[in-house]
């Protein structure tokens, strides 16, 4: 009986935990679907900015994954992980916070919005590497996959709401007021994390361990390689993420210049997807406690590709049609969100799984920098097939490269049964 009270106790401390750090997630995420929309309008509106400067703006968000990403990991598993994301997002709150301030003394530029996009995409790349290797702390083994369909269920309606509020709020005060708003979104973040308690060691236990940096990353990346269950995915993820961004890239000239579609209609059509991966996030609990985590994943992955069929098959519509096109981009942007989700949750948990808590950052940082390292390669080359090849055909090497994202995980359950996370190595 005393066992049975015990577990209680833990139970409603692991939830209690886990419930203050999905509100500051949540909070996160909203925060920032507001400056990923504001943070363009001030250069475009208020900056007066073209399309080139746009690009760099997106650029210095996105591409401190490849400049720091490996070494973010190696610090991350350092440090506390909870102090890392509050320091994050209390950087980024006093960042985002100097937009408004500038702009309100007339000191504001593009150089300066460079420079905030730069230090905020810093902060994010320690903040995710942190938060991707949280949830084996807070909660226990049997209970990650639920963690992370929560976060992710969040992170769903973070992306279908957010852009949506932000875009109304924009019609009543200006670019700069709404990024002050996310500022304080991430204040608020960090307040919550700050009342979460958790299982990580202390940096004092840690500091026992070897402090060489160049050490420290290559020991995530051979561990990664070295891993079968670990190297699988790596390839599986960092492939699909690869043929995904093709199609993604390519997706707004087919709604707006092949289909003549608009706007509104492409809006529509991306906010429908991010009902899709909700879904998924609420029903994965239920699927995987019937199936095992190899099956998910594979189904998941075959469901997105065959829903991206839908766009090379809208584009080759008459332009004249309306219905039929539009209903089979609904369709194939809500199905490719599911399957993308679901195998995303079920592949995160697999991993947070097989992998030793004082490697987690180091392998999440190994495996992000793949995925992310991948993104700016398939969005250049779409862009240099679509305008050699066209649209439509370019589209359709996005559909073909996406089955064989399903390949690696054949024989998955197997190696995953077979994988227990290695002793901690002091490294």
């Amino acid at each position: 009986m005393s066992v049975s009270v015990s577990d209680a106790a833990v139970s409603e401390v692991s939830t209690s935990r886990f419930l203050r750090f999905w509100t500051a997630q949540t909070v996160s995420q909203v925060g920032q679907r507001f400056g990923m929309v504001a943070l363009p309008v001030v250069a475009i509106e208020t900056l007066d900015a073209g399309a080139a400067e746009v690009g760099y703006l997106t650029a210095a968000l996105t591409v401190c994954y490849l400049l720091i990403g490996l070494p973010a990991g190696a610090w991350v598993d350092r440090w506390s992980k909870r102090t890392t994301m509050i320091r994050a997002a209390v950087v980024r709150a006093v960042v985002l916070a100097g937009v408004p301030v500038l702009w309100a003394f007339d000191q504001l530029s593009l150089v300066w919005l460079y420079a905030v996009a730069v230090i905020v995409g810093v902060a994010s790349v320690f903040f995710d590497v942190a938060y991707q290797s949280y949830v084996p702390f807070i909660v226990s083994d049997k209970d990650i996959e639920r963690a992370n369909a929560r976060l992710e269920s969040s992170a769903q309606i973070s992306a279908a709401g957010g852009p949506a509020a932000a875009g109304l709020l924009l019609k009543a005060v200006s670019a700069p007021v709404v990024i002050a708003i996310d500022a304080v979104a991430y204040v608020v973040c960090a307040g919550f994390l700050a009342t979460v308690k958790d299982s990580e060691p202390s940096r004092r236990e840690k500091a026992g361990e070897d402090s060489r940096l160049a050490r420290d990353i290559l020991a995530g990346v051979r561990f990664v390689v070295g891993n079968p269950v670990l190297r699988r995915l790596c390839v599986s993820v960092g492939v699909s993420n690869f043929f995904a961004t093709i199609t993604m890239t390519l997706t707004p000239l087919l709604i707006l210049r092949t289909l003549g579609l608009g706007s509104t209609v492409m809006g529509g059509v991306l906010g429908v997807g991010t009902l899709g991966g909700l879904l998924a996030s609420l029903t994965l609990p239920k699927v995987r406690a019937r199936f095992d985590a190899g099956k998910v994943m594979a189904v998941g992955l075959v469901l997105a590709g065959v829903s991206m069929v839908a766009f090379p098959l809208a584009g080759s519509l008459d332009e004249s049609a309306f219905v039929i096109p539009v209903a089979l981009l609904v369709l194939g942007q809500f199905g490719m969100t599911w399957g993308a989700v679901t195998f995303n949750i079920a592949q995160v948990s697999v991993r947070q799984r097989v992998c030793p808590k004082n490697m987690l950052a180091r392998m999440t940082a190994s495996i992000r920098f793949v995925v992310w390292g991948s993104m700016p390669v398939a969005a250049i080359l779409a862009g240099w097939l679509g305008s050699h090849i066209g649209i439509v055909p370019c589209l359709w090497i996005g559909v073909a490269g996406a089955f064989l994202t399903a390949l690696p995980i054949i024989g998955m359950d197997r190696l995953i049964h077979s994988a227990t996370p290695a002793p901690e190595p002091g490294v």
